[in-house]
């Protein structure tokens, strides 16, 4: 398959199946399986694994020793930190035979921090950022900052990432404003008052 402008390590394994998108480039040891869609513009550092079938988006970043599995999907611009972990089976068992795979969804915007892990089955909203180590075991609203295990809601960021402040509520939803970067965005009232 044509590659346009791609970079891919001498060292890296790509299937002749996959998808490579212009401007992306695919470092040192890393794997990337049968019938894997990788959009334009993505970083795909050392040691990652892609597995059979994957989509990830465009302007994805996806860091050393990563893996995502069969049944994640990754929408644009989202950050996969060092050694972040997906996962897509919810009993496993080192026997061999059919499992029934829980897909994971990762929505734009989104940052997993290094080492975080994501329990299979759920949803991370656009622009949440799971923090480091976080272990998240259930859907992870947009904007929303989490941290521990399991993941806890303690805040909200902005696109740019930085922390968001509530500068009031209209129609049982929290208005919130960047800090850094002046943007704002709105959150459910019953998301808010998931908080700790």
């Amino acid at each position: 398959m044509e590659r346009k402008n791609v970079r891919i390590h001498p060292t890296a394994e790509v299937a002749d199946s996959a998808q490579i998108g212009e401007g992306t480039s695919i470092w040192h040891q890393a794997q990337i399986r049968e019938n894997v869609k990788i959009g334009r513009n993505c970083n795909i550092g050392k040691d990652v694994y892609i597995d059979s079938g994957v989509v990830i988006g465009n302007n994805v970043k996806i860091q050393n020793g990563v893996s995502v599995y069969h049944g994640v999907e990754v929408e644009d611009f989202v950050f996969l930190g060092p050694h972040c972990v997906t996962t897509n089976d919810m009993y496993p068992r080192s026997r061999v035979g059919d499992f029934k795979v829980y897909e994971t969804k990762i929505r734009k915007g989104a940052s997993i921090c290094a080492g975080a892990v994501l329990v299979c089955g759920i949803t991370i909203g656009e622009y949440a950022m799971v923090g480091a180590g976080a272990v998240a075991t259930r859907d992870i609203p947009a904007h929303a900052l989490v941290v521990g295990s399991p993941a806890k809601i303690i805040g909200f960021v902005c696109e740019c990432g930085q922390k968001a402040e509530k500068q009031g509520e209209e129609n049982g939803r929290a208005q919130m404003r960047c800090a850094s970067c002046g943007k704002t965005f709105e959150v459910e009232k019953e998301i808010w008052l998931m908080k700790k």
